[in-house]
């Protein structure tokens, strides 16, 4: 994700986690304006790697009671992943019946700032065909009002994230020049036979790690969030099947330790590499210069409800171009 030169388009972050998309945005040349999540260690996470940067965390971070019309005049993007779990197939799927469903509050915050334009990000799972009525209801009707609104789903891999990941992106612009100018992210990468003239590959996991040649790699199942299932869980293990193929890798997916050092102490019996919460971070995307706060427990977290950098990276400079000379301030 090489630095791109200020623009002079501003962002505002909602949700903002570990920063996987205030990190993406910043790459690609936005100012940011502020990031807003209920956790304190979200918040501190944010402030150690950007100290610069205005975070509002825990109380003052909860999106669902900001009054944001503060932020009317100086924000081009809002940019931000609703908690995805209401939606996710690893939980009970309750959508807007769940108390953790914040795209009312995202909604809100659109309509009450009015940017130039506002990029969503979800799991695949909203818009399976029992939350249509949901999505048309609560999150596009609204928006639509004022928003020329793009859905569309990317897979990490394709931007170099050593990770199989499919995340869904909305994308809203007030003009409809903005809308016409807008590109669909093209892979970066080369991942499978139809994007052979991409000459950069994808690395696997062991790859990406910097692990010895055993004669078999591929991209690492999705990472589970440390937030959910198992209270204060150091392990990345989402399915049985994913079982299957971190043993393939030979990479143990559970105590993820903080510190590779304290990975390297403690082997498992089997002898598979035990990750460190570093590794971890690489096979999301993350840069090793942005540092997470917290036990390992919440880094896994952070991590692993992050957008992968890399695909925001991508989104973000598509709606740049898009803006450039239409933000109209």
């Amino acid at each position: 994700m090489p630095q791109q030169e200020r623009h002079g388009l501003t962002a505002l972050s909602l949700f903002s986690g570990g920063g996987g998309l205030d990190l993406a945005f910043d790459r690609a040349g936005f100012e940011h304006v502020a990031s807003f999540d209920i956790l304190e260690i979200c918040g501190a996470t944010l402030r150690r790697s950007r100290p610069g940067w205005q975070v509002f965390s825990g109380p003052g971070g909860d999106v669902g009671k900001v009054d944001f019309s503060r932020f009317s005049d100086d924000v081009d993007v809002i940019h931000g992943g609703p908690p995805c779990q209401p939606f996710s197939i690893a939980g009970k799927r309750n959508g807007g019946r769940d108390k953790r469903d914040m795209w009312p509050a995202f909604v809100s915050a659109v309509l009450r700032i009015k940017p130039a334009a506002f990029v969503a990000e979800n799991v695949p799972g909203l818009l399976d065909p029992k939350f249509n009525q949901y999505v048309d209801e609560v999150i596009l009707k609204p928006l639509e009002a004022n928003y020329r609104v793009v859905k569309f789903s990317l897979l990490a891999s394709d931007f170099g994230v050593p990770q199989v990941r499919k995340r869904v992106i909305l994308v809203g612009f007030e003009s409809r020049k903005s809308a016409q100018r807008f590109d669909i992210p093209k892979p970066t990468h080369r991942t499978r036979d139809d994007l052979f003239s991409l000459p950069i590959p994808t690395m696997g996991a062991r790859a990406a790690l910097g692990l010895p040649d055993i004669g078999f790699d591929c991209f690492s199942p999705t990472l589970r969030s440390g937030f959910t299932g198992p209270r204060k869980s150091t392990s990345i293990l989402n399915s049985k099947a994913s079982q299957l193929i971190w043993d393939r890798l030979r990479i143990w997916p559970n105590g993820v330790q903080k510190t590779r050092e304290m990975a390297v102490a403690f082997p498992p019996e089997n002898g598979h590499f035990r990750l460190s919460i570093q590794d971890c971070a690489i096979l999301q995307g993350f840069p090793e210069d942005w540092h997470f706060e917290g036990a390992a427990y919440q880094i896994l977290g952070q991590i692993g409800n992050s957008v992968c950098p890399p695909v925001g990276y991508v989104v973000a400079k598509s709606v740049s171009r898009a803006l450039n000379g239409c933000s109209g301030r």
